[in-house]
């Protein structure tokens, strides 16, 4: 069984196709769609050195995370269900007036 708190990965969203651009835009706090713009201009001009490229980068993040893993990486430990339980029960309901 693995635990969910050493992991040391970006969820890689649905438009993400290794999640490179995303773990690089998470770690320097900037929009992934920059980096993707500009891998797609890339592959526009020359698709080689483009693709070299996303698998350096792909490599450097694999190795970073790796090296240096980073708490704010990491997946979020699973919510206590008995404290969701707990949280659920105590909500008030408020009653509502109607308006003429």
């Amino acid at each position: 069984m693995t635990n969910q708190a050493n992991s040391t990965s970006v969820k890689p969203g649905r438009d993400s196709i290794f999640g490179v651009c995303a773990a690089l835009a998470a770690d320097f706090g900037f929009n992934p769609l920059w980096l993707r713009l500009a891998i797609g201009a890339g592959l526009m001009v020359n698709m080689e050195a483009a693709l070299a490229a996303y698998v350096v980068l792909g490599a450097i993040v694999v190795i970073s995370r790796v090296a240096a893993p980073d708490a704010k990486t990491r997946l979020p430990p699973a919510p206590d269900v008995a404290a969701v339980a707990s949280s659920e029960q105590d909500v008030e309901e408020v009653p509502l007036t109607r308006a003429a």
